[in-house]
């Protein structure tokens, strides 16, 4: 099967479906299946594994991601794209993981989501992208900062991370404010 790719001065950015994703756990084993994911622990493959199981639909109206490869060395180091897409209203939350902690701290999840928020209003038609960014994770708060998305307001314990709610920011970037930086 082929996928989709953008590329980048660093990376390859290959698009991940649903039905991409029924497509690799219907013709890979398990451990394949970690290779081409990238998943850096069985407990990342097993929950990939259980959304898989119960529908991606069931966790998502839709999506688009895309796995990030290192060009160089042709290592899958994390992903980054789109969850709750929701056509009808051309919206969709842009959410991005590195999963290989080599590659932290590098400007590769910089890169990966320029490219991302590009093909986001340039080629699925995007009005408004959102973003959900914990108080205290200051590399994606730097990422909102870097693309001029807007800070929105709070989400009060909206997340729950390790038995306790946490708190998160709402931001969102509009299309005509990007077509106006790109000016």
């Amino acid at each position: 099967m082929q996928f989709e790719t953008i590329e980048t001065p660093s990376l390859l950015l290959k698009a991940l479906s649903p039905q991409y994703m029924k497509h690799i756990f219907e013709n890979h084993s398990d451990e394949e299946i970690k290779m081409i994911l990238g998943h850096q622990s069985e407990k990342d493959f097993l929950d990939e594994k259980d959304k898989y199981q119960d529908g991606y639909f069931a966790y998502d109206p839709s999506f688009k991601k895309f796995l990030m490869t290192d060009k160089e060395s042709g290592t899958t180091i994390g992903r980054c794209g789109f969850h709750n897409w929701n056509k009808g209203h051309r919206r969709a939350e842009i959410g991005y993981t590195m999963t290989n902690e080599n590659y932290k701290r590098k400007g590769f999840m910089t890169e990966a989501a320029e490219a991302i928020i590009e093909y986001g209003f340039n080629k699925m038609n995007l009005h408004r992208i959102e973003a959900l960014v914990g108080p205290a994770n200051v590399p994606s708060l730097r990422i909102m900062e870097k693309f001029n998305f807007v800070k929105e307001g709070i989400l009060r314990e909206h997340h729950l991370t390790a038995d306790k709610f946490e708190n998160s920011f709402m931001f969102s970037k509009l299309h005509h404010e990007f077509v106006k930086e790109k000016l």
